[in-house]
């Protein structure tokens, strides 16, 4: 039973990462079509700026000033770049991304070199909070919960409770019409790419004394932000949240319990093959949990493209 709270806890904290990664994502999906590559890699760069300003003045300011340069960056790039490439299709548009995505990464690697930084949990979050059975959670672990925890309340009662919120919702469903009643619809796309990348900036300011802050930080999470997406749906900040946190306990599970192939085929009524060696199949028998975590959130997606293409809180069009 403790272990199990012990991965409840990290799968939390791992979910709640990917929400602050895919919350943004994908309402820039949905509004603007754009299938953002470089999304991860201004994750990669709130981690860097947030270690270059916490040198200067603390990690506190470093998390206040950190999101809102990746704001900015992200603005000026829907502006002066996607805004113009956007009128020559979907693949400009992939391609443009793509390469800002090597170019970020090439910009890192030219300024701050191919080494991790030293980028650590500061002093004051620097010990344990509690324990379960042993296992000491980190105060830094629930430092991460809290931040997430409060930009998911705000992004919900922004985009449910404020004017701001219903038109953007009704930008994203009908562009054309919202115009019309003179709202400017440009403005608004530049704000909300804005918003997204200043999430994705957050998160890689928390995030970067934990996993690492290295020039390849974004390409470990860039695929599965999408993944998470597809999962719970475009548009949908709620499916965001859902599929964050089944893909943080799936993972943290799998890796957490040691489960052998073999044991859920003989549960199901498969008898072991009595010449493993020659079996086409062995590899399959000796598959543990572990090898396969990281590889799990990818099968749901297949599962989920297949039998609820929309998602699991999107819906679909007519």
């Amino acid at each position: 039973m403790e272990l199990i709270l012990v991965n409840l806890i990290d799968g939390l904290v791992t979910g709640l990462l990917l929400f602050m990664l895919s919350a943004g994502l994908t309402l820039i999906f949905s509004m603007m079509g754009v299938l953002n590559f470089a999304h991860a890699s201004f994750y990669m760069l709130g981690a860097y700026f947030a270690y270059s300003i916490s040198l200067a003045v603390g990690f506190w300011m470093g998390l206040l000033i950190a999101p809102l340069i990746v704001g900015l960056l992200g603005a000026g790039v829907e502006r002066y770049g996607l805004r113009r490439v956007h009128q020559y299709g979907h693949v400009p548009e992939l391609i443009f991304t793509f390469g800002l995505a090597l170019l970020i990464e090439e910009l890192v690697q030219f300024i701050w070199g191919k080494n991790q930084m030293p980028y650590d949990v500061p002093d004051v979050l620097n010990f344990t909070a509690f324990a379960i059975a042993g296992n000491s959670i980190p105060a830094y672990k629930i430092f991460m919960i809290f931040i997430s925890v409060s930009i998911f309340i705000g992004l919900l009662y922004i985009l449910t409770k404020t004017r701001v919120g219903m038109i953007i919702q009704a930008a994203l469903s009908y562009p054309r019409t919202v115009e019309a009643l003179g709202h400017n619809v440009p403005l608004i796309f530049m704000g909300v790419f804005g918003v997204g990348t200043a999430l994705a900036g957050v998160a890689g300011v928390i995030a970067g004394p934990v996993l690492g802050t290295f020039p390849g930080m974004a390409f470990v999470l860039g695929s599965i932000v999408f993944v998470t997406i597809v999962i719970g749906g475009l548009g949908s900040l709620w499916g965001a949240l859902v599929a964050s946190l089944l893909i943080g306990w799936i993972t943290t599970f799998a890796k957490s319990y040691n489960i052998a192939m073999s044991d859920i085929l003989n549960g199901i009524g498969i008898s072991t093959p009595e010449n493993m060696s020659e079996h086409p199949l062995r590899d399959l028998w000796t598959v543990t949990s572990p090898q396969i975590a990281d590889i799990l959130p990818y099968i749901l997606m297949v599962l989920i493209l297949i039998f609820r293409p929309a998602g699991l809180f999107g819906k679909r069009e007519s």
